[in-house]
């Protein structure tokens, strides 16, 4: 029997780099054009992501600040203006009667004290620190301060347009001005837009001084050699919680989207560019770091996630929570939210007890040449499925949009978590020019292959 002109052999996808907003008709195979709550780090694979466990229950109704005190405590500021501790069972109330709107910014610092203490402010009810015991207001740090960090054995605050460092290694002391290198140190911040101070971000070498539209670097190690250097005029922190620091680089979120910026160069979008469609409306920043990937909240229920490993570098979209701020401690990563609950991320199958939703869109499959119709022969795709997990598969003849979608094949996990082949019935779409795949479902997948086999024809 002869065989028929123009088979292909089966042109499989098992390599997933995750997330794409360029031309769906001109991307590589690996990458998807939309996807909601699927990971690449299971790489090359695609999986759900892991969902997230609850401390406690949910107060106040927001978390406005989440602290670490010596990588062993974790601590969090509630609507309900309560500063409490996590003691492995339960929330424990260490502070009440604070503001109940305001943010909170945290920062460990020794100094003269006998011991590491975690200090924090909002810029309304003072600064105040944690020594292991108990929560105290103390020092006369200048009213208003409202972002706090530690830097050349200083802590500095931010105030206004105002920035001000305590007096070497005496962090209750801001007025020191005596004209010694251990003196307090204090700087108006001149921006083209005449903006406050909205954050700060210190390093080894370093003070990254932001405003909602500029960046400025402060240099030096004592007040006599302190050095302000303007960086751009352009872009800044959306928020005091939109920077975040990894490997000694500091990434950011700005209205106009998420740069990088590594001291030698201006700031930088590239690495961002590929999911410029969902960096619009940026309405609620907050950026965190597990120590690998990196958490970008840009507005209620929608999260960008960066792999920033070496030939990977793929994004993913997280949604089901509303992450108000982030904290790392022992390694694992813990968000606030915006319901008053904090979570310990990547920590089980589920959301609280809840299946996780999710979604995965090829791009717009077509002949080498788009004009070029082909018969579309064979579609499936292999993934393990754990029990009770479903998926749905979808096709379209569009090459972007949700309005064609048609269910073509639906699957519920057995719980054998073994990789199944899943056959997709293409015979409406035989001959079309252009086919999409959508893949949908709950609970816990992993896709090992998207694979297709055409009948090329005649133009």
């Amino acid at each position: 029997m002869q065989e028929l002109p123009g088979v292909t052999e089966p042109i499989p996808i098992r390599e997933w780099r995750g997330v794409n907003t360029f031309d769906p008709l001109s991307i590589d195979d690996a990458y998807l054009t939309d996807a909601v709550n699927m990971t690449t780090a299971d790489y090359p694979a695609l999986a759900v992501r892991p969902g997230y466990t609850v401390l406690g229950g949910a107060i106040g109704g927001k978390v406005l600040g989440l602290g670490v005190w010596k990588d062993t405590e974790l601590h969090a500021v509630f609507a309900d203006g309560t500063w409490r501790k996590w003691t492995g069972s339960a929330w424990s109330t260490l502070k009440s009667g604070l503001h109940t709107t305001t943010d909170w910014t945290f920062t460990n610092f020794q100094g003269g004290w006998a011991d590491i203490n975690l200090v924090g402010v909002n810029g309304v009810d003072g600064m105040f620190r944690y020594d292991g015991s108990t929560v105290q207001l103390f020092g006369n740090a200048p009213a208003g301060s409202s972002y706090v960090t530690t830097y050349q054995n200083r802590l500095w605050v931010a105030f206004g347009q105002e920035i001000r460092a305590s007096k070497l290694d005496e962090p209750e002391i801001f007025d020191a001005f005596g004209g010694t290198d251990s003196d307090s140190y204090g700087k108006t911040i001149e921006t083209a837009r005449g903006e406050d101070v909205i954050g700060l971000s210190a390093g080894l070498s370093r003070l990254t001084i932001a405003t909602p539209n500029s960046l400025l670097r402060l240099n030096g190690s004592l007040p006599s050699d302190f050095q302000t250097f303007p960086i751009t005029e352009d872009v800044g922190f959306a928020s005091n919680k939109s920077a975040v620091t990894r490997d000694g680089e500091l990434s950011f979120i700005h209205q106009l989207g998420i740069y990088v910026y590594t001291g030698g160069m201006l700031p930088d979008r590239a690495f961002s560019e590929i999911v410029k469609g969902y960096q619009t409306g940026i309405s609620q920043s907050a950026a965190g770091t597990d120590g690998d990937r990196l958490y970008y909240t840009l507005r209620p229920d929608v999260t960008l996630v960066y792999d920033p490993r070496s030939g990977i570098e793929a994004w993913s979209v997280y949604k089901g929570f509303t992450p108000t701020c982030y904290a790392r401690m022992q390694g694992r990563l813990y968000a606030g939210d915006a319901a008053g609950r904090v979570l310990r991320l990547e920590d089980g199958a589920d959301d609280a007890g809840q299946p996780i939703s999710w979604r995965a869109v090829s791009k717009a499959f077509t002949s080498a040449a788009i004009a070029r119709r082909a018969r579309w022969l064979k579609l499936w795709v292999v993934a393990e499925m754990a029990a009770g997990a479903t998926m749905h598969v979808y096709l379209s003849k569009s090459a972007a949009g949700d309005a064609d979608w048609e269910l073509m094949q639906s699957v519920t996990g057995t719980g054998a978590m073994e990789a199944q082949r899943v056959i997709i019935p293409v015979g409406k779409y035989a001959l079309e020019r252009i086919v999409r795949v959508k893949l949908e479902g709950t609970g816990w997948v992993r896709i090992h292959e998207l694979a297709r086999q055409v009948r090329k024809l005649s133009l």
